[in-house]
């Protein structure tokens, strides 16, 4: 097994320009320009991601960040106040803030998806104490 030193996530987004500005301004987290154009992303809990453009993007098709927070009610209604529609999924049942409550039924964490501005799909999440 390699002895692996750092890790990261990156994707492609095809606007550099507003994937700062939802990264940054709307989900609020502390975005910085790197090099050829692309964005540096640190996000909670000290791990980080990278972006960088990619004109002919195609968002996949599963989710490709988690945002981990203690109150998903006050997350859910803190991010719509910023513009964020919720998605409403098959085979999940949401309440009316598209929540999908798991922890109450001993099923996983509750959680709420949405996506940026491309489609890439977001969730943010309340893990069980």
């Amino acid at each position: 097994m390699p002895a692996y030193s750092f890790g990261f996530s990156s994707f492609g987004v095809p606007d550099i320009d507003a994937a700062r500005q939802f990264y940054g301004e709307v989900l609020g987290l502390d975005v910085r320009d790197e090099d050829m154009g692309q964005l540096s992303i640190s996000l909670p809990g000290g791990s980080w991601m990278l972006l960088y453009p990619k004109p002919d993007y195609v968002p996949a098709t599963s989710t490709t960040l988690s945002l981990v927070v203690d109150d998903i009610d006050a997350a859910v209604d803190d991010l719509v106040a910023r513009g964020i529609e919720f998605v409403r999924y098959e085979g999940f049942e949401q309440d009316d803030r598209a929540i999908s409550r798991g922890i109450a039924k001993g099923q996983g964490p509750d959680i709420a998806w949405c996506t940026d501005p491309f489609g890439t799909i977001i969730s943010v999440l309340q893990n069980a104490e």
